[in-house]
Parts: C-alpha cells; structure tokens; sequence
C-alpha cells in the first residue's frame, strides 16, 4: 500500500481520497481553507465560506452518472447525503407518462442526487473525517513540491512543501485543488517542462438565488433544468430540506443585462418566463445574486510529445480540466476520473514512475476526456448563438453536430426515446456519438427535430428582454 497525499479538499479531492483510503492506502488530505465543515446543514449553508472555490453558493448537480458512483463506491457518503437532506429525483419517473412512454426498466439509471455544495460538501467531509487511513488537515497550503532522483531529466516528485516549511513525503501527489489549481507554475519551479494547456474563457455570467418553501416541498418542473431562451438561459434545480436554486445564464460580453446582479432586476427577469416563473415562490435564502464569471474550458495534459513532464504527481478532476458548470457534468467526471485513479492504483501503478505517468495519461484520454471535448463542443455553440441573438442574427453554425444536438433536444419532448437519449447524454451516462449510433436513432432525430430553430420556448423576446431588464 501507498502513502498518497491528495491537495484539496472539494468534493473531487475527497472523493479521491475515500476511494483510495478504501483500498488500504494512507492518505493525507491538505486543504489550504482552514474552516471546518459545520456537522448540521442549514449552519454548513449559513456559515461556511470556501474562499477557494468560486462556485461554492451557486447551483449544483449530481448527475445520474456521479449518483451511480456514489451508490457503488462511496455509499457512506451518500447516506450522509441524504441525511442532511439531499434530493433524489428522476426526470422520467416525474414527467407526464405521454411524454415518456411511460416509466420502464432501465429508467432508474436516470435518477439524480441534488442539493446545494455547501451543504453536499460538509456530508462528503463528515464521512471522510471517519474513514480509516485518511487523515484531513485543514489550513495547510502547499507552497511547492519536494523532489527525489530524476530520472533521464524528468523530476520525481517525493511530496510536497508547505507555507510553513513543513516538508511531508508521499509515494504519490495528487492535486485536486479544482479550477485554480496552481500545478504548473508548481512543477515550473522544480524545472519541470510546462504541460500543454489548452485555456479559453467560456464567455458566460452567471447570476444565481436560492429559496426555500414552507412546507418542505419544492416547484414543479415544466421543461428541462437547463432551458434556452435566445440571449439567456435559464437553470432551475431542487436542493435540499425543501430549497432549490435558480440561475439564468449570460453572455459575458453582454453589458445590457448585467444589471441582472441587483436582486429587484433579477427577480423582475425570472417572472417573465412562464416555465420558470414559480421557482421564485418562496423564502429567499440570499440577500444578494450571487454572480460567478471567468468561467474557464480549461485542459491540461502532464505528458507532452510522448514524456511525462513530471512523475509521481497526478492531477484530477477540474485540476486536470474544467469546462462550464451549467450543463452539471463537473463532479460526475471528477468522480469518474477519481476511481480511474483509484483503479489504475490497484495494479502496481506506482512502480515504475514513468509508465505511470504515462497510464494515467492514457486512462484519463479514455474516460473523461471525450465528456470534457463534448462539454467544450456545446460551450462554444452555445455561446456563439447566445452572440449572435444579441447582435440580431441568426446562428448559422455550419456545424451538424451541433444542429443535430438541437434536433435532438427539440424531438426529446415527441418521442420517448430521444427523451432517454437526451437524458442519457446529459446524465454523463453515454456519449452523444454512442447514443446517436443506435439504430434509427439520428433517422427519427431528423425527422421529429428538423424544425428545431422555430420552435422556441415561451418567453420574451430579446428586445423585451432589455426592456425588462432597464426597468
């Protein structure tokens, strides 16, 4: 078994930790926020602050995908889940029976686990604090690496070094301190070469609220979660303890609608969308609109023209790459890049440094990176057409794949197969070239979803949209 120390403690950092901790390894969590979690939910909501992660109030999602893997590898921690009063809910079972044919057998793959990340976090936290072999120690920062022999000019990593000169050794070094993670100019300053990157801002704004209700319950969803309107779109998710949140989604360089950060603006805004309207009926939980910008697609890849830049340090989750957070699908692939890593150390991966370098790369091209290439496929149409209707054209991609992801999620409402097949690739269940190679698939995609560009949801128009917003 293996020393590991993991550097972060975000939910990919210590789902990490829990997998490998499982499997007999010693592990060592360093996490630079020196506030512990709160052990009741509603203090975790009210009092925790996580300078460290700048999306930590706004909405969160566990799809399908990353419910799956809870069930199987961390059920302790989506015990405690639910115990702080997590949400499941699964599309299907809720939507009228003629739009999904029915509930049938399989459907239960499409359940989801929701709740807000404050409160989600502290359960990943409270089970992690109680798991045998790991150890959180909270208020540490990393200040740089530690190195043992090189081998043919590529630094091992031994460990690392912290703000306050302590050195702590590992036979592995994770790093999972998510989007602003700083392993590169890490490894610069051992005279590692840089990994190659692959960065460009995502273009949008959000602009977020919770509330809660006084009977527990939570509004009824009239159309998907996420839900397109032109220049906006908007996103409504069930929460925990009877709360739920909702965003509406900009262009950053959309200066019209930033007004959308003063609570009376926004509120005005969300009631003029009939199919979300009544998600703002209820006890606000925030005084203002939290707002969250310079969202990064980011990709970084540690093995560069066939080297290791480095050995004996691994990146996951958002550390390795991170994409737009309105599509939900950031802690289901930083959960199934954890037990990638978690595997791949079942196999006497750290042995030889370099082939482990080189395995992971390998593994994490396998099994996450054609969800993040998917995930950065959608930001950039999605927020080419968001410029488009603000500067009053159409959106003309020339781009099938896109047209055909429009197609799709237009048939989904007409069909309970496209239904299943949009939920699948928006679960991080399948990828869209798997479910649109099933048979007849793509024929009835075209055939049920070919007017998709006329066929908006109701709401206002661009220019009373601005007429809105100015009050």
């Amino acid at each position: 078994m293996a020393d590991v120390i993991v550097v972060g403690a975000g939910i990919g950092g210590l789902s990490t930790a829990m997998l490998l901790a499982g499997d007999g390894h010693q592990v060592t969590v360093l996490e630079q926020d020196p506030t512990p979690p709160p052990t009741d939910p509603h203090e975790a909501w009210a009092t925790w602050e996580r300078r460290g992660v700048n999306q930590f109030r706004l909405l969160h999602i566990f799809q399908p995908r990353a419910r799956a893997i809870l069930e199987a590898e961390l059920p302790a921690v989506l015990r405690r889940m639910e115990d702080f009063g997590a949400v499941r809910f699964n599309p299907i079972v809720d939507a009228p029976a003629e739009i999904t044919g029915g509930v049938r057998d399989g459907d239960e793959e499409h359940e989801v686990v929701t709740g807000r990340r404050p409160v989600m976090e502290s359960a990943f936290a409270a089970v992690a604090e109680a798991t045998p072999g790991l150890t959180v120690r909270r208020g540490v920062a990393v200040a740089g690496l530690v190195t043992g022999a090189a081998a043919n000019g590529t630094p091992h990593v031994t460990g690392v070094r912290t703000e306050d000169g302590e050195e702590l050794t590992a036979d592995a070094v994770v790093d999972a301190c998510g989007r602003r993670s700083r392993l590169p100019a890490l490894l610069a300053d051992i005279g590692a070469r840089p990994p190659y990157e692959e960065l460009e801002d995502s273009g949008f704004l959000y602009y977020g609220r919770h509330f809660r209700s006084a009977d527990g319950s939570v509004p009824p969803a009239f159309g998907p979660l996420l839900m397109p309107y032109g220049s906006v779109s908007t996103l409504t998710l069930p929460a925990d303890n009877g709360t739920w949140g909702v965003g509406v989604i900009t262009s950053a360089k959309d200066a019209a609608l930033r007004p959308l950060h003063d609570v009376d603006c926004w509120m005005r805004t969300v009631g003029t969308f009939p199919l979300v309207a009544h998600w703002t009926d209820g006890e606000p939980l925030d005084d203002s609109i939290a707002v969250m910008a310079k969202i990064e697609d980011r990709y970084r890849r540690f093995v560069v023209d066939g080297t290791p830049v480095a050995t004996g340090v691994f990146a996951v989750a958002d550390s390795w790459a991170c994409t737009n957070p309105s599509v939900g699908r950031g802690m289901a692939m930083g959960m199934l890049h954890a037990v990638a890593l978690r595997d791949l150390m079942r196999n006497g991966f750290l042995g030889d440094p370099a082939k482990a370098a080189l395995a992971w790369d390998q593994r994490t091209a396998e099994v996450v990176e054609p969800w993040y290439r998917a995930t950065l496929h959608f930001d950039r149409n999605r927020l080419a057409e968001i410029d488009a209707e603000v500067a009053g054209q159409a959106y003309e991609p020339g781009d099938p794949e896109w047209e055909m992801t429009q197609a799709l999620s237009a048939g989904a409402m007409k069909d309970p197969e496209l239904l299943r097949g949009v939920l699948s690739i928006a679960g991080v269940l399948r990828l869209p070239d798997e479910v649109f190679s099933a048979p007849g698939f793509a024929d009835k995609v075209v055939a049920l979803g070919a007017g998709w560009r006329d066929e908006r949801l109701p709401g206002p128009t661009r220019d009373e949209l601005l007429s809105i917003v100015a009050g």
